[in-house]
């Protein structure tokens, strides 16, 4: 779950996803709002289509390290991505518990 105060791009990426951003929700929102094919942006993920369909529909979970490759790729927050991946996991498994994360 993400706090109740949230920033106007999360917003965004929710609405576009139309569900809480999760890892999942984010490469969707990521895929649509650049007018990207599930094709097309596997391609720049270097994936298979079948597994980002995968992954946007929750029925794959990817590692941190990965989350963290996809960010750069993406040239996004790595920090942002490992995030709700470990969120994603913990949420997964029913811990009532938030995660933080920061670049060392």
């Amino acid at each position: 779950m993400i706090t109740k105060n949230k920033s106007k791009s999360i917003k965004f990426l929710e609405k576009a996803a139309g569900r809480t951003l999760t890892l999942n929700a984010l490469l969707e929102s990521l895929r649509l709002s650049e007018e990207l094919s599930q094709s097309d942006f596997s391609k720049k993920l270097k994936i298979s289509s079948s597994h980002l369909c995968d992954i946007e529909k929750g029925r794959k979970v990817i590692s941190p390290e990965r989350a963290a490759k996809f960010a750069a790729i993406l040239k996004r927050s790595p920090e942002q991505f490992v995030k709700l991946c470990l969120q994603d996991m913990l949420d997964n498994l029913g811990l009532k518990m938030k995660i933080t994360v920061s670049a060392g």
